[in-house]
């Protein structure tokens, strides 16, 4: 069984329609979520996360129905979230944004550094969040996320500010996290970073599921060169 459905989910906003009967499904694994701006990417996120209700249709987590769960409730059942508008308690510090993480979780604070360690961004520690470059600060929200626990992972435009390098190394902990048996799901930009990380490559356009397949049918689908990779 899948580690997330979503099944038929329909956004609108008064006369426009942002997402548009869209049913897909997640495993464990990197699962890429693409498409031009403004294809209802980021709106999906904001359903699944529990952000938004949808006007129509299900979201499943692990079977069961969450569709009408808060966001805490979510964050509960296993479910962990970053932004593409960077949303870290910038009055911190690095260390100490991590620690509210997993206090929210009663996981002992001894953690964060070794998180910090994982993400790489441990000799930003003492900083205060709101000086470390965007790049880090990316990093520091996966850190966070790490935090709680997650079973399903959301990561909304995560290499912003990340330079080849430190994509690359991002996309091998990417790969670390599934063998550790969780589901990763990307909205990307970078299409190298899906194509060489991802297991699965769903494609949105105008709010309707385009297409889902491999990178390499993602790749070769004359629809989606039309729409988005030109």
């Amino acid at each position: 069984m899948s580690t997330l459905q979503v099944q038929g989910v329909t956004v609108r906003f008064g006369e426009v329609t942002a997402v548009n009967d869209v049913t897909l499904s997640v495993d464990v694994g990197v699962t890429g979520l693409i498409g031009p701006n403004g294809a209802g990417k980021t709106t999906l996120f904001d359903v699944i996360s529990g952000l938004r209700r949808p006007s129509s249709g299900r979201v499943l987590l692990d079977s069961t129905d969450i569709t009408s769960r808060s966001p805490h409730q979510r964050s509960r059942l296993g479910v962990a979230r970053t932004f593409q508008r960077l949303e870290v308690f910038g009055s911190l510090t690095v260390w100490e944004n991590v620690v509210v993480a997993l206090e929210s979780r009663r996981r002992p604070s001894r953690l964060a550094g070794g998180l910090l360690e994982r993400v790489g961004i441990a000799e930003f520690s003492s900083n205060q969040a709101d000086t470390v470059p965007t790049g880090a600060a990316r990093l520091l929200e996966l850190a966070r996320a790490l935090a709680t626990d997650p079973s399903l992972l959301l990561l909304d435009e995560p290499s912003s500010g990340l330079d080849r390098a430190e994509t690359d190394a991002f996309g091998a902990l990417l790969r670390e996290l599934v063998g550790e048996g969780r589901a990763v799901v990307l909205v990307e930009h970078d299409m190298d970073l899906v194509m060489n990380y991802c297991d699965v490559v769903h494609v949105l356009n105008l709010g309707r599921l385009l297409t889902s397949g491999s990178p390499e049918e993602i790749r070769s689908h004359e629809g989606v060169r039309e729409a988005y990779l030109g």
